[in-house]
């Protein structure tokens, strides 16, 4: 017969412990310290994962707040270096035309003595330095709007996505190689509706290859949404595909603003020459007696200024938005990674060309 002993089930723990009463104290004690100490280790882990969590969530929102404070400071410089050399450019315009004007009109053009004319030789040398100075850096002031207001604003620019160097093909020379025209209100800043109706009778979408073929030319009022507020240029209707002018882009607020104050510029040639005691050209003086004409024109540039000025205020305001203080939820591990909750106003990816 086999051995009994082979059959007996294992010892139990009691059966181990030590049948004296302080021994077995003692084992009890020891089985109590054992589970206290995985507890314990286990509650440290937890803690650490918890402090570390919290501590990386606070280091990126205080990352938020700092790129939070340094995109409006740019953006607030970035409006102040556009806008003042431009209002500046523009008050001196309307001055010197104004006085001008009023030298004809009092047939004391040719006096040097008139306070009129004393005016206009003093604001001349400031014009010409301020035009002069513009035109230096109107590339540089371009490129800041793009940088620090249209792209600061765009809540969702993911500065790793893909995209082409020259996506935006707009440019002074493509104002120019188009004919931009100014006085056209047509090509007059308008930002849409927020409030314009959906559905109804749309216009067919034109692709911009095809566009400057058609006879309808579309602009922007009171039933187009923000997002379609834009226009396109045509070169002529055959040869080239049309340009966008984005409004709620400051830089394309910029490249026609500028292009327009050129234009203004060139044609107050003979008022320029008059109001810097130059050489006079009685033909082209003649040419400015349209005062009515001209005044519109440089009433439609203080009209683009203002423009400028209310989109770069707007753009500014959706900073604020960009980097409002996230909720509650945001706080939640692991339900901040929400795509639909925005938790991430700084989006961290890696570089893809």
């Amino acid at each position: 017969m086999p051995n009994d002993d082979t059959h007996k089930p294992p010892p139990e723990a009691d059966d181990i412990a030590p049948k004296s009463a302080p021994l077995r104290w003692l084992w009890t004690t020891v089985k109590g310290l054992s589970l206290f100490t995985v507890l314990s280790g286990l509650f440290t882990v937890l803690s650490t994962l918890a402090v570390g969590y919290f501590q990386y969530l606070n280091a990126y929102q205080e990352k938020v707040s700092s790129q939070a404070k340094e995109d409006m400071t740019l953006a607030a410089a970035t409006f102040t270096d556009i806008s003042h050399p431009f209002s500046e450019m523009q008050a001196l315009q309307q001055t010197l035309y104004t006085d001008f004007a009023r030298a004809v009109g009092e047939k004391s053009e040719a006096s040097d003595k008139t306070l009129t004319t004393r005016n206009a030789r003093a604001i001349s040398e400031r014009y010409e330095k301020a035009r002069i100075e513009l035109r230096e850096n109107i590339d540089l002031l371009t490129r800041k709007a793009e940088i620090y207001i249209d792209w600061a604003s765009d809540t969702y620019r993911d500065p790793a996505e893909k995209r082409n160097v020259d996506g935006d093909p707009l440019s002074r020379r493509v104002l120019r190689d188009y004919g931009f025209d100014c006085s056209d209100k047509f090509n007059f800043p308008a930002f849409g509706n927020v409030h314009a109706p959906n559905g109804g009778m749309q216009p067919k979408e034109v692709a911009d290859d095809k566009y400057c073929a058609i006879a309808e030319k579309r602009g922007v009022d009171e039933t187009t949404k923000p997002e379609d507020a834009f226009i396109r240029i045509c070169a002529g209707p055959n040869d080239k595909a049309a340009k966008r002018i984005n409004w709620y882009s400051a830089k394309h607020h910029v490249l026609t603003m500028h292009y327009c104050l050129e234009a203004a510029h060139n044609k107050l040639a003979a008022a320029r020459q008059w109001a810097a005691g130059s050489d006079r050209y009685a033909a082209k003086e003649s040419d400015l007696q349209g005062e009515k004409e001209i005044n519109a024109q440089l009433d439609d540039l203080a009209g683009r200024l203002n423009a400028f000025n209310s989109l770069a205020l707007y753009q500014m305001e959706q900073i604020r938005v960009k980097y409002r203080p996230a909720g509650l939820w945001c706080k939640v591990p692991f339900v901040w990674n929400i795509a639909s909750l925005n938790c991430f106003p700084i989006r961290t990816a890696s570089l893809t060309r």
